[in-house]
């Protein structure tokens, strides 16, 4: 739903900027569009959602490792004796979730597009599916038309990502030494909501901007922005006000505080099953 609300505004549908309510907007989908329209692109976000995941945090543990050893050799040219302490460094984790989320983002981010324009679409439906809308994009706006918006999705995952990351290794290590015995599970799911919350908070506004420029002359419409990634910020920020900026941020705390902690606590879970798997 809060795809709804960040791209309001794109035609300057005044009646719709002037219905802020959450409820308001659940109602006119529904009216308009059904009860199932809240699943709308749900195949095509959990097939970009696996691989997407699968990334993220695969490239998550080679970058720490990387960065680790790095900063382990760097420590031991300078003649301190810190090896081994490096892998609790918050810059470890900062910068490992930064590249893991960069990485991830564009290896799948046709992926991404087409979940945004299926679930753009209301009554009238341009794409009738994923492959149709694979087709479209690239028959109508070239193969390159797979990628719009990608600069804004990378300048905004790699924050987005690192401060989740970091967070969230942060709040677990804090939580873990002063209660210990703590549910590994429990701890995981509410340090990974938290850190949802922080990283939607810093990177909304480049996230807004993201759909907004993939959501550019999709369908046959007429173009709204056609400028560039800043070009689009001052467009929003000029017609729209600082508000604009973080217009569907509510709904988008509804969907992180639950699918991070969730995305967490199974990483968390898969670790540890994986660890006392016995290995020749």
């Amino acid at each position: 739903m809060n795809l709804d609300f960040q791209v309001q505004g794109m035609h300057f549908d005044l009646a719709a900027l002037s219905k802020p309510s959450i409820w308001d907007e659940a109602s006119r989908i529904v009216n308009e569009e059904g009860f199932r329209a809240f699943w709308k692109g749900n195949l095509v976000t959990i097939a970009h959602r696996l691989p997407y995941s699968a990334v993220n945090f695969y490239a998550y543990e080679r970058y720490k490792n990387v960065t680790s050893d790095a900063l382990d050799l760097l420590h031991l040219l300078l003649g301190e004796n810190r090896r081994g302490n490096t892998s609790a460094d918050p810059f470890v984790h900062f910068l490992g979730g930064g590249l893991s989320g960069v990485t991830a983002a564009a290896a799948t981010y046709p992926l991404d597009l087409v979940r945004t324009r299926l679930a753009a679409q209301r009554s009238s439906m341009y794409y009738r599916g994923i492959s149709h809308a694979f087709n479209t994009i690239c028959r109508e706006e070239g193969f390159l038309g797979l990628y719009k918006g990608l600069g804004a999705t990378l300048l905004g995952v790699g924050p987005s990502i690192a401060i989740s990351f970091s967070v969230y290794e942060g709040l677990r290590s804090f939580w873990k030494s002063r209660r210990p015995d703590d549910s590994t599970i429990m701890v995981s799911l509410a340090c990974g909501s938290l850190s949802g919350v922080a990283s939607s908070t810093a990177t909304f506004p480049l996230d807004l901007v993201r759909r907004r420029m993939q959501l550019e002359g999709a369908g046959g419409r007429a173009r709204v922005y056609n400028t560039s990634l800043f070009g689009t910020f001052r467009h929003i920020f000029q017609n729209e006000g600082v508000r604009g900026l973080y217009r569907g941020i509510l709904p988008e705390y509804y969907k992180v505080v639950p699918s991070v902690g969730i995305v967490f606590m199974t990483y968390e879970t898969l670790k540890m099953l994986l660890s006392n798997i016995p290995r020749d």
